[in-house]
C-alpha cells in the first residue's frame, strides 16, 4: 500500500493508546488500529485531526510512496 504513516510512533510520543487516540480525534480505537497497520486510509478531515492531536503536520504522519 502506497500510503505508510508513523502514527504508532507519534501516539507514544505524546503519550497515549489508540483508545484515547481514538476519542481525540472522534473515531474508534479499531480505526487508530487499522491505521496504524496500513489497513485503512483515513479522510483527510481524520488526518488533519490525527495531525493536529499529535502537533505535527499532516506530512509528518503519512507519507505516499509510489508503487
Amino acid at each position: 500500500m502506497p500510503l505508510k504513516n508513523h502514527l504508532k510512533e507519534l501516539r507514544a510520543r505524546i503519550g497515549v493508546n489508540q483508545q484515547e487516540m481514538g476519542k481525540l480525534v472522534g473515531t474508534s480505537r479499531q480505526t487508530i488500529s487499522q491505521i496504524e497497520r496500513g489497513d485503512y486510509s483515513p479522510s483527510v478531515t481524520l488526518a488533519l485531526k490525527i495531525a493536529k492531536v499529535c502537533n505535527v503536520t499532516v506530512e509528518d504522519v503519512f507519507e505516499y510512496e509510489e508503487d
